[in-house]
């Protein structure tokens, strides 16, 4: 009976995805393209706008972090299908739209970054007429094309970008959650699927805290500290074209609603008995899981110095809502009172203030002085919406905003 146990806790392991569920349902296929491109570490999908056909007045965008390599048909479709058409009404105006992938999405955003630069290469080379680019990208893709088109500044090589554009990209460092990392480890001896993830390079690049074992302390990882060094060698920005960020969180310093020390998630068995999860708290020693169950423990998991960043305002995701819907296919008893917690916070996505501090994680952004921000201009939606969703807030904002 234990080993039954055991065996359906090691595959709800193996289904427990950080942004998407492992094997979850495909995605809607989308259109042909009217090219696809094979990159050194990727691909891309490239789709004519109205009007003449060919590398007209090019938008350049690259997916963002999952594991596995992109997945298009969900990548079109979060930009398509959604509350907002943006693919219909960028190609409506006579752009083209050049879908940067990855062959994996989890590698190193400096290696990603390669596949970026040497898709911004051919764009410029088939380009017609003499419009400007847009490059930039989604989450962590926002990332990528950072650092690919800063660094192509310092080789002296010209992108020919007129605007960078990055949508709800973790500039200052994105949030997961303490207690999730710890039990990443704890189910990593039976399967290490999502320990994969949270350990992957780009993770531990984006990360603003990583633990690096289920007894360790979170603190930043040394991949991290390296990107960011890297970056400075580059002049941390692109500096010819304009600088445009937006995020998915709000701007006036409301937070989600997931009030610190809550209780998240916890289980009553047969798997995880008394294993349990509290939204990041501030103070010394704060809970913020145990660990327990058929697999060991319990593990008591506790943070110190820690602002209150699952309630932040910023884009959301499904941390706690995607372990839940896992373990109850399992056969779990779960009680789940939040699914979403905050994944990048407001400020880092539009880069104007740190993590650490709680009076700036929850920083009434439009009183602050906007050239704090490392971005020319901003915007930051009027909810703390799923990260990354495009709305027609967000997505008008942009077009009104391309380069001629």
């Amino acid at each position: 009976m234990a080993d039954s146990k055991v065996e359906k806790a090691r595959r709800a392991a193996g289904s427990f995805g950080l942004v998407t569920p492992v094997g979850g349902r495909a995605a809607a296929p989308a259109p042909p393209a009217d090219e696809e491109w094979e990159l050194p570490g990727g691909r891309a999908r490239v789709y004519y706008g109205a009007g003449p056909k060919g590398m007209v007045r090019p938008v350049v965008l690259a997916d963002g972090f999952d594991l596995g390599p992109t997945d298009f048909d969900r990548l079109w479709n979060g930009m398509e299908n959604g509350p907002f058409p943006f693919v219909s009404e960028l190609r409506r105006r006579g752009r083209t739209l050049i879908l940067v992938g990855f062959a994996e999405r989890s590698a190193s955003i400096l290696r990603n970054a390669r596949t970026m630069t040497a898709a911004i290469t051919r764009t410029v080379a088939e380009q017609l007429g003499g419009a400007r680019l847009l490059v930039g990208g989604f989450g962590t893709g926002g990332l990528v094309a950072r650092y690919a088109l800063a660094l192509m500044e310092t080789q002296r090589l010209d992108h020919r970008t007129g605007v960078y554009l990055s949508f709800d990209s973790p500039h200052r460092g994105a949030w997961l959650p303490i207690g999730l990392q710890a039990f990443a480890h704890h189910l990593a001896p039976y399967d290490d699927t999502y320990l994969r993830q949270i350990s992957s390079p780009a993770a531990r690049q984006l990360l603003w805290r990583h633990l690096d074992g289920i007894d360790g302390t979170p603190a930043e990882s040394p991949l991290r500290t390296e990107f960011r060094r890297r970056l400075n060698d580059v002049g941390d920005w692109p500096r010819i074209p304009r600088v445009l960020a937006v995020s998915s969180g709000r701007g006036d310093g409301t937070g989600n609603g997931v009030r610190a020390g809550a209780k998240t998630l916890s289980c009553t068995g047969p798997l995880f008995d008394g294993a349990r999860f509290l939204a990041q708290a501030q103070g010394e020693k704060a809970e913020v899981a145990v660990v327990d169950g058929v697999l060991g423990g319990p593990h008591p998991i506790t943070t110190s110095g820690f602002p209150e960043l699952d309630g932040a305002p910023g884009g959301t995701l499904e941390s706690f809502g995607l372990l839940a819907d896992a373990l109850a296919a399992a056969g779990e008893n779960t009680d789940i009172a939040h699914r979403s917690v905050c994944f990048v916070p407001s400020v880092s996505a539009v880069s104007i203030r740190d993590l650490d501090q709680q009076d700036d994680l929850y920083a009434d952004i439009g009183n602050l002085p906007p050239e704090d921000s490392d971005a020319d201009d901003f915007l930051l939606s009027s909810g703390n919406d799923a990260h990354a969703l495009m709305t027609g807030e967000l997505g008008s904002w942009v077009l009104d905003r391309l380069p001629d």
